[in-house]
């Protein structure tokens, strides 16, 4: 089938607190779009403030697919993610209507665009492995072991980033290769024409402040009790990949009495800081991405000219 005559979708990208959701909801009040969440954390139940989770009457407005279908206890994988999304787009396009992929897992968004099917499924053992060799020799330690084999992963991964720090040692370990050459193969072509849509601001201060408002939110909202309810609730430990999200990693911290509640708000937004700088570093170099300031007053009259001219095409 010619590019021209497959079914449109849209992604929306952006880092966090970039106001992805905001122009998501405007966008679906004015076209015939459904909402996929492309987001690592916003899968698990009950982790719902630290994640800055749609509240109510946002999903009313804007129901959002992909939103609590794993326990905190469950891994989520972008394989799996690809399996959902493709089929949850496949749904919504039989409906007569378009998808609207908005996050800022950009793994996700890359995996559904070229696949992942030459990445090597994760090995229990060699995680462990590597898991006693970050306790013995510390993770910026295996991060430089990784710059040496795989330059491309190592620039974007912060040096105690251990979970993808892991990853991308235990693929280059199972496969002889490293993680950034087994993305760029191109897989199974996503059967769609795809508006990419990239939210970057131009002022990184007035990113950074939203970030540190929302977090200051977070706190004032109550994200140490809904931990401490989640710690009731489940079996948790703070190596379960939910827990490592941001946020909670470092309310995890906190409640073990590792760090005090200042030094909590200070990594916190330490942390989410350093995640906005990864997200923007994958969209400076997406391939195709139409640049969108997110910060510009015409946003979301700039967004609805793009959507409405591509849903015409």
């Amino acid at each position: 089938m010619s590019a021209s005559r497959l079914p449109p979708a849209i992604f929306l990208m952006g880092p966090t607190a970039s106001g992805k959701t905001a122009l998501a909801v405007s966008l679906v009040e004015r076209f015939p779009l459904e909402i996929i969440s492309v987001d690592s954390a916003l899968v698990y139940r009950g982790m719902d403030i630290g994640t800055a989770k749609p509240d109510a009457a946002t999903l009313a407005r804007a129901p959002h697919h992909l939103l609590d279908i794993r326990d905190p206890t469950e891994a989520y994988s972008a394989a799996a993610f690809c399996d959902d999304a493709r089929r949850l787009m496949a749904d919504i396009t039989a409906r007569g209507r378009v998808p609207l992929l908005v996050g800022g897992t950009m793994l996700y968004f890359r995996a559904l665009l070229q696949g992942l099917d030459d990445l090597p499924r994760a090995d229990a053992a060699l995680r462990t492995q590597l898991e006693a060799e970050a306790a013995a020799r510390g993770w910026p330690a295996l991060h430089a072991e990784l710059a040496a084999i795989d330059p491309a992963t190592a620039a974007r991964l912060a040096p105690n980033d251990s979970q993808r720090i892991g990853r991308a040692l235990e693929i280059f370990r199972l496969s002889g290769k490293p993680m950034s050459a087994l993305l760029d193969r191109t897989q199974a072509d996503l059967p769609y024409r795809v508006l990419q849509l990239a939210l970057i601001p131009s002022d990184r201060a007035v990113l950074h402040q939203r970030i540190a408002d929302r977090f200051d939110a977070m706190l004032a909202e109550g994200l140490l009790d809904e931990l401490k309810s989640l710690r009731q609730a489940y079996a948790l430990s703070p190596d379960l990949p939910s827990m490592r999200a941001v946020g909670y990693r470092q309310a995890w911290a906190c409640l073990d009495g590792e760090i005090s509640l200042d030094e909590l708000r200070e990594t916190g937004i330490a942390a989410t800081r350093q995640l906005a700088k990864r997200q923007l570093t994958w969209l400076r170099s997406w391939p195709d991405a139409v640049e969108l300031d997110s910060l510009a007053e015409d946003l979301e009259a700039r967004a609805t000219t793009r959507v409405e001219r591509h849903l015409q095409t």
